[in-house]
């Protein structure tokens, strides 16, 4: 039951994965979480997430932000990244995801999703058939509902980290 929760691959942070070798092995699409994945909660694009996409665009990505947020707080990030998005997405709901990749052109074979939450990020991309990283968040400060959250993150890594064979 938990492995429907289990990303693919966790990672320190989005900016460490080698997303060269993955357009190498067919990925073309990626499409980001912003709070706590790229940046800590609420706080603007900063010269690392500019870099990171900029780099994605020279190797070749289409790319695509993909939110709960409200739209000034997706479209400014977006304008500073230079890069499409879409606002108040309904994760987990998958329609979110596949509406990411009708405006990237991609499939679900071709794509890839990074997030810092299992129960709205990985799950969501792992409903809509995508290749799943899930990050460390940021910072530790949070809105209380995904504070609680976490504690149930927590239970199922755990299960997730014992299966793999890596310390929890």
């Amino acid at each position: 039951m938990l492995k429907r929760f289990y990303p693919d691959h966790d990672v320190e942070s989005a900016y460490e994965i080698n997303y060269e070798k993955l357009y190498r092995d067919g990925y073309r699409g990626v499409i980001f979480d912003i709070d706590n994945t790229l940046v800590p909660h609420g706080a603007p694009a900063d010269e690392r997430a500019a870099r990171l996409f900029q780099r994605l665009r020279g190797i070749g990505y289409r790319t695509l932000l993909l939110s709960n947020n409200k739209e000034p707080r997706v479209r400014s990030f977006s304008d500073e990244v230079e890069s499409q998005y879409i606002y108040r997405a309904g994760k987990p709901k998958r329609s979110g995801y596949e509406r990411a990749m009708e405006k990237m052109h991609t499939t679900p074979e071709n794509t890839l999703f990074v997030g810092d939450q299992l129960f709205t990020d990985v799950w969501g991309a792992k409903k809509a058939g995508i290749k799943t990283f899930l990050v460390k968040p940021i910072h530790p400060k949070e809105e209380i509902q995904i504070v609680l959250k976490r504690i149930l993150e927590k239970i199922v890594l755990h299960f997730y980290r014992r299966q793999k064979g890596a310390p929890n």
